[in-house]
């Protein structure tokens, strides 16, 4: 069978008049029913696929955070749903790292007002992490923040400056003072300052010497702190 031209066929689907007059015009409901596709390729395809999964994986962990927020899920179901999210959201990013340098524009060009979304993907660490659910200040998590603090300090001035190797530091660091609750927010917010900076780059990333000398200082007055802190309190 011979191919038929575009135009052509376009003209005696709709029924091309044989007495010269105009077209009739197409069928309302059959255009409506018509499925139009966005991509022509299994490139383009994976392209709109990997889009498609940081568009869902935003819109779920904003409506994770506000059932948090409204006491829908307890903190045991929202902690693992809520880094399992995160870690999605990581990995989705590294896919369509070069079609969205911006998640934030990203948001405006498909119309997604996600702002609680958006703050936990900065931080990158669940709420129940960054902020204290557990009130009661026992000498157990006094030496875990003390152990932590000590830990990171040393791994920077090994050298240490991998994003992979210190941001899981920070995060048990972070996630051990809120349990105290002993920190004054001034220090508190250059940490979690931090985490989000560590966030933003990739794992493979290493912070500069600059930057090295800034977090141990950073670090070290917050460890000085803590123990003010905890000393005002006894």
């Amino acid at each position: 069978m011979s191919s038929t031209p575009a135009s052509f066929s376009y003209l005696t689907a709709y029924g091309t008049s044989r007495t010269g007059l105009s077209p009739s015009p197409p069928d309302h409901n059959s255009v409506l029913d018509e499925e139009v596709r966005l991509y022509t390729n299994n490139k383009d395809r994976e392209k709109y696929e990997n889009l498609a999964d940081v568009y869902a994986i935003i819109v779920t962990m904003e409506h994770l955070e506000k059932a948090y927020v409204r006491d829908s899920v307890t903190a045991a179901e929202y902690t693992p749903s809520c880094a399992k999210l995160i870690a999605q959201y990581k990995t989705a990013m590294n896919l369509v790292c070069d079609l969205i340098p911006d998640v934030e524009q990203f948001m405006k060009e498909y119309k997604l007002k996600c702002p609680a979304a958006v703050n936990r993907f900065k931080i990158g660490v669940p709420a129940t992490i960054e902020h204290s659910i557990d009130p009661i200040k026992s000498a157990k998590y006094v030496a875990e923040s003390v152990s932590h603090f000590i830990t990171l300090m040393d791994a920077l001035k090994l050298n240490m400056k991998a994003v992979d190797e210190i941001h899981p530091m920070l995060s048990d660091l972070m996630q051990s003072l809120n349990n105290v609750s002993s920190l004054p927010a001034e220090h508190e917010a250059k940490i979690r300052n931090w985490l989000i900076t560590l966030n933003s780059m990739k794992a493979s990333d290493e912070i500069n010497e600059e930057q090295v000398r800034q977090l141990l200082f950073d670090l070290e007055n917050a460890h000085n702190a803590f123990y003010r802190s905890l000393s005002d309190k006894n």
